[in-house]
């Protein structure tokens, strides 16, 4: 499995990005996908998840209020857009997916596909 994320680049303060993820495989194979960050000095931290059925979304007090995670299941693609973006939020963000569905869905530990992952950094 490749996951391929894309969408990150430099922006102000208060403003959005939207981050895109493609898996190799579709998304009939996988039970969650999610999106985690690790900004410079720091360990990797859970930002969104979901699930490839229904309506369920997960999100870090950090974030909830401004992201937003979606899919398209037809293009085996998972999104996170970014609003009111804050220079706390400059970060590698991964995208991950996962095929198990035991483990809680804000662990790192739970996802056994990444991506690459894609630089967003926000200015003040």
């Amino acid at each position: 499995v490749q996951l391929q994320a894309s969408g990150g680049g430099l922006v102000q303060a208060g403003g959005s990005l939207r981050l895109s993820c493609v898996a190799s495989e579709r998304f009939d194979a996988f039970y969650g996908m999610a999106w985690f960050r690790q900004a410079p000095g720091k360990e990797r931290e859970f930002v969104s998840a979901t699930r490839r059925a229904g309506t369920t979304a997960y999100y870090a007090d950090s974030v909830k209020g401004r992201f937003t995670i979606s899919r398209d299941n037809a293009k085996n693609t998972v999104y996170l857009q970014m609003n009111s973006l804050k220079p706390d939020d400059t970060a590698v963000y991964y995208c991950a997916f996962r095929k198990d569905y035991s483990g809680s869905a804000y662990e790192l530990r739970s996802y056994e596909y990444w991506g690459q992952g894609t630089l967003v950094t926000v200015s003040s």
